[in-house]
């Protein structure tokens, strides 16, 4: 059994979607990051990041006690080298899954959230900010794009941990100021995922914890205020 520490955000999404694609038993516990749950002294101990998600394993491949992972990335490789699912088996589909992952982990997660940050939430509309971060979503949209222009239906040829990993970071691409339309490989792509039914059930999912949007006026000074002293010893 599988616990999942998670809230209603695209990365929360992203471990959703594999469980429900491997048919793996798992229980939600919900850490609603609007009311700073993720501060928690009992989820600081498998989180240490005070970031959603995390999981707990109660039954690893070496036979110990629970292990604990945190970083949707390091959950999603950790779930698929477990399972043997959802990642290539051969070295080199296995290579472009991993790269595409650490793509999404290090690029279009933090630029698209920043791009929500400073077109969305900000308190001052900084325009050159807006600008920075609109455009490199674009740039990164456009990467995929290109990738997937030569006929393969998903990111390593076989779905896998890269789809689960980029996909939910596109679903809000209209916030982004993204038209799918303007990337016509990445656009069949995403529809091909959001029909599959473990997407259509992981986002069932999410709305039976939340419907409510995790960003409102009292939950900006939770989520965007911190500093080191938010971390301390």
């Amino acid at each position: 059994m599988i616990d999942l520490y998670y809230w209603t955000t695209p990365n929360g999404h992203k471990i959703t979607m594999f469980l429900e694609e491997v048919n793996q038993p798992y229980t939600i516990i919900p850490i609603n990051i609007s009311q700073g749950e993720q501060f928690g002294a009992e989820f600081l101990k498998i989180a240490p990041n005070n970031r959603i998600p995390a999981i707990v394993d109660h039954a690893p491949l070496d036979g110990g006690g629970p292990l604990s992972v945190f970083e949707s990335g390091a959950i999603l490789l950790y779930l698929a080298d477990k399972l043997k699912k959802c990642i290539p088996q051969d070295i080199r589909g296995r290579q472009v899954a991993l790269e595409w992952l650490f793509w999404q982990m290090g690029g279009l997660g933090p630029m698209a959230g920043q791009n929500h940050h400073f077109v969305q939430y900000a308190p001052e509309k900084i325009q050159y900010a807006m600008d920075r971060y609109i455009k490199e979503t674009s740039r990164l949209y456009g990467v995929l794009n290109k990738h997937l222009s030569d006929g393969r239906e998903f990111i390593a040829g076989e779905y896998s941990i890269a789809d689960m990993a980029s996909y939910p970071w596109v679903v809000p691409h209209e916030r982004q100021q993204q038209k799918l339309t303007d990337f016509p490989y990445l656009q069949k792509w995403y529809k091909r995922i959001a029909h599959r039914p473990s997407t259509i059930q992981a986002y069932e999912r999410a709305k039976s914890i939340n419907t409510t949007p995790s960003v409102n006026e009292e939950s900006k000074k939770i989520l965007f205020g911190q500093d080191a002293s938010t971390v301390k010893p």
